[in-house]
């Protein structure tokens, strides 16, 4: 055989049968698409970054907390009472509620607190100036000042400590509430509280203070406007005079004397005619009643009348009884007669008088009212004049009026505000003051290393996915099969049981059961799918490649799928491209047959107690064309279908083991392995472009799983 093979001519290649052959596509990155799973193996792989990350920030974070210098923190509490304080009725900053409660007025008042008029009070009141906390005039701050110049003067320093008070105060407001919580923090817990109060105590001083002020520039606006009110005022009254004086026009108790008097002798006129008709009405009736004046009711009110009519009454009552008893010539009853006859003659001359007295009356009333009427039609014309100068001057008086109620109202409300100066209506007051803390507030180290704790595993696990996305791994079967578009036909656990991987042989131990069971599912998988033609002469083969930095995988499966193939009674042909290429003296192998110097049967040897011969890589001496090794390695295969029932072959990486491509042209199954979220994508897709090279594409691909 070997002479045989010796003496085929070198220089033509002679033809090589093969079947099916495939076209060799672009290969390309699978998808990016990683599942739940993918994830978990991620994070697993790459636990070592994740737990590194989490201790660094742990173990920074304790450090922080060991050596930084403890602060503490009060609370001085303020309530702000949207109703201000009543004092007057009249107050400067009249109560109004908004519609909101009062909120927007209490959000407001906590920029006030923070605001500087308030610090600086607050800073003054404690003489935070000279306090090296505040006043950056530490240790640091004096080295620096000794390097950098001279010590700033007290407005820089002032300046200064207001800076170092806003970063250490805190002022906020709780939801839905009007209380103001004034927090300072600081290294002392007695100058936190200390300074937590001044500044409530400060804010109150400044809001009284500020109240007073309004109050005052009030007073003094109003002020300064009284005496240009109380000039309208005289000018307003002085042209009210003038135009009396010009017009005549005598005032008395408001009214004018000539409507006085008008009104007066109406009065007089309207009294005169009723006098004079109730007189015209006597005379009338003592007219009508012609000789009977007696029956007037002039003559039955007159008491002289009446005396005479009862003095009437006596002598006739006298008469009559004398005439009874003397007779009509006694002369008792000739002197009574003559008495009655004097009575009555008193009686007529009474009456004549009556009525010549009512006659009298009424010419007097009648005469009285004529005159009063000749007055009043004289007034009136007088009058009419008089009215058309008060249209003038009521306009003059009503403008006086306004201006005097204008100029009182400035008097009373400068008296007000004078007064409000020194009372205060502020509407805030402190509720609690602030009291010494009993723990410190920062830094809080059980706090800071929950959250370190936390954070980094976060963070590590950020730094975890975005490795794994700067240079993605296979992460799963499907993303495999996607990559190199061939299907996974196992995944091996990456390790297994003590057991003998060289020589070949022995039984497997119980742990290596499963991954023996895998080896033998994935042969049956391959040839189960396989498009070998019935009737082809050569004998079933396996190339096992992978990228190369999976080579103890790679060798690995290699041997696993031997073994699993000699484990069910056929007889293996391994070869290991990779097996004494880097002793100094190789023995003679695989490139040797490839060379045509040796035949296989010469060179492949059997393990003590197994069904796998063996064909190491060979020597390197010389180089042969792909046609001839093409040539030798179909001879080989065909040789080897006598003996043998498969052929495994160790063909390394393919990028770097170019003297396996003879072997890529011939061999049925081509299987590339690679290990899940180990490999890089890029690392497949470089061992499947050279595959492709070599004008074939992989046929399957085995995985192993380094978590199982």
């Amino acid at each position: 055989m070997q002479s045989s093979l010796l003496s085929l001519p070198q220089q033509h290649a002679p033809e090589v049968v093969q079947y099916a052959p495939e076209p060799v596509p672009t290969a390309s990155y699978a998808s990016s698409t990683v599942e739940l799973g993918d994830l978990k193996r991620i994070l697993v792989r790459r636990r070592f970054l994740i737990f590194a990350t989490a201790a660094l920030l742990t173990l920074v974070t304790l450090l922080y907390g060991l050596f930084t210098p403890a602060l503490y923190s009060s609370v001085a509490e303020i309530i702000i009472d949207p109703q201000d304080l009543q004092v007057v009725n009249n107050d400067v900053n009249p109560s109004r509620v908004p519609p909101d409660g009062g909120i927007t007025m209490v959000e407001s008042q906590v920029s006030v607190v923070q605001s500087s008029g308030v610090l600086l009070r607050a800073i003054k009141a404690t003489n935070l100036t000279e306090d090296p906390e505040f006043n950056g005039q530490g240790l640091v701050g004096r080295l620096l000042g000794g390097l950098l110049g001279p010590r700033s003067d007290e407005s820089d320093k002032t300046v200064k400590t207001l800076d170092a008070l806003r970063r250490q105060l805190a002022v906020k407001r709780a939801d839905k509430v009007l209380v103001i919580d004034v927090i300072i923090t600081a290294k002392s817990a007695d100058k936190a509280a200390l300074l937590a109060n001044a500044i409530a105590q400060a804010y109150l001083a400044d809001q009284a203070d500020a109240r007073a002020r309004m109050a005052r520039d009030a007073s003094d606006s109003i002020t300064a406007r009284l005496d240009e009110q109380r000039k309208r005022v005289q000018q307003a009254e002085n042209a009210v005079e003038a135009y009396k004086s010009a017009n005549n026009m005598v005032m008395a108790a408001g009214n004018l004397v000539s409507d006085q008097e008008l009104t007066e002798i109406n009065t007089q006129l309207s009294a005169a005619q009723s006098r004079t008709a109730a007189l015209k009405a006597q005379v009338d009736q003592l007219r009508r009643s012609g000789g009977a004046p007696d029956a007037t009711s002039e003559a039955m009110r007159s008491s002289v009348i009446s005396s005479l009519r009862a003095q009437e009454a006596t002598l006739v009552d006298q008469v009559s009884q004398l005439g009874t008893e003397l007779g009509p010539r006694h002369p008792s009853m000739i002197a009574a007669q003559q008495q009655l006859r004097d009575t009555r003659a008193l009686i007529a001359r009474e009456l004549g008088r009556i009525g010549a007295a009512a006659e009298t009356d009424y010419e007097r009333a009648l005469a009285n009212q004529q005159a009063l009427e000749a007055k009043v039609a004289g007034m009136k014309s007088k009058s009419l004049d008089t009215d058309q100068a008060s249209v003038r001057l009521r306009e003059l008086q009503r403008d006086l009026e306004a201006v005097r109620s204008v100029y009182a109202t400035y008097l009373q409300r400068a008296q007000e505000t004078r007064e409000q100066i020194t009372v205060n209506s502020t509407n805030a007051r402190v509720i609690s003051d602030a009291m010494p803390a009993l723990k410190k507030s920062w830094p809080p180290l059980p706090l800071l290393l929950f959250g370190a704790i936390f954070g980094g595993l976060g963070l590590g696990t950020g730094l975890a996915l975005i490795t794994e996305y700067v240079s993605p791994t296979v992460l799963s079967s499907a993303q495999m099969q996607s990559a190199i578009d061939a299907p996974v036909v196992g995944v091996l656990p990456a390790k297994s049981a003590r057991r003998r991987w060289w020589p070949f042989g022995g039984a497997a131990a119980p742990a290596g059961q499963k991954t023996d069971a895998v080896a033998g599912l994935a042969l049956r998988r391959l040839f189960s799918s396989s498009r070998r033609p019935p009737d082809w002469p050569l004998v079933p083969s396996i190339l096992v490649t992978s990228p190369p930095q999976d080579a103890a995988q790679r060798s690995r499966v290699a041997r696993l799928l031997a073994n699993a193939a000699a484990a069910r009674g056929s007889r293996v042909l391994f070869i290991d491209t990779n097996a004494g290429s880097g002793s100094r003296e190789p023995q003679p192998g695989l490139l040797d047959v490839l060379r045509g110097e040796y035949a296989f049967e010469a060179l492949s040897q059997y393990t003590a107690g197994s069904n796998v011969a063996v064909l190491g890589s060979g020597r390197p001496k010389a180089v042969f064309s792909e046609a001839q090794g093409v040539y030798f390695t179909q001879h080989m295969l065909a040789q080897a279908g006598r003996s043998f029932e498969l052929v495994v072959v160790d063909g390394g990486a393919l990028a770097d083991n170019l003297n396996a491509s003879p072997l890529v042209a011939m061999v049925d199954e081509i299987v590339l392995v690679a290990t899940l979220n180990v490999t890089p994508m890029r690392d497949v897709t470089a061992a499947s472009q050279a595959i492709s090279v070599m004008g074939r594409l992989p046929t399957a691909a085995l995985l192993v799983d380094e978590a199982a």
